[in-house]
């Protein structure tokens, strides 16, 4: 069983931001010759790397929903100019939408168990699918979705 992380996308007001970002990042990176992932620096280095690169992935916490999520394809650690260690995590170019999940504000990352995450919305049927996100959120928050 896969091990995922859970973050709050902060800055992004929807998953169309959340893509607009990836997309501009892959382009950047592909412009430069690189790989098109993108990498999401944090404070703190996960301790359970390889269970979670073990298919794991970083679910994204848009306006208090799980909403969508990134494979996580490989977990770093660097050490900035200003001498301070940091994490980055490698992120596939892909932004999965999943199910609403409403989650509460909390700071930094957390462990999400594979049969805590959400659904990936497209396995639960294209009419759920077609649903504006806003209407999906609202149905999440009512517990009807």
């Amino acid at each position: 069983m896969a091990l995922h992380l859970i973050k709050l996308c902060v800055g992004a007001d929807s998953i169309q931001d959340l893509q607009d970002w990836v997309a501009e990042r892959a382009l950047n990176a592909i412009a430069a010759g690189l790989e098109p992932h993108s990498i999401h620096t944090t404070r703190m280095a996960p301790k359970r790397m390889q269970e979670l690169l073990d298919d794991g992935s970083l679910y994204w916490v848009i306006k208090g929903q799980v909403m969508a999520r990134q494979k996580l394809l490989d977990i770093r650690t660097v050490t900035g100019g200003d001498g301070i260690q940091r994490c980055q995590l490698v992120l596939g170019p892909e932004v999965i939408e999943t199910a609403p999940q409403p989650k509460r504000p909390f700071q930094g990352w957390r462990y999400l168990k594979s049969e805590e995450a959400p659904r990936d919305l497209g396995k639960l049927g294209e009419d759920v699918a077609a649903l504006p996100e806003d209407l999906r959120r609202e149905l999440a928050e009512l517990g009807l979705l």
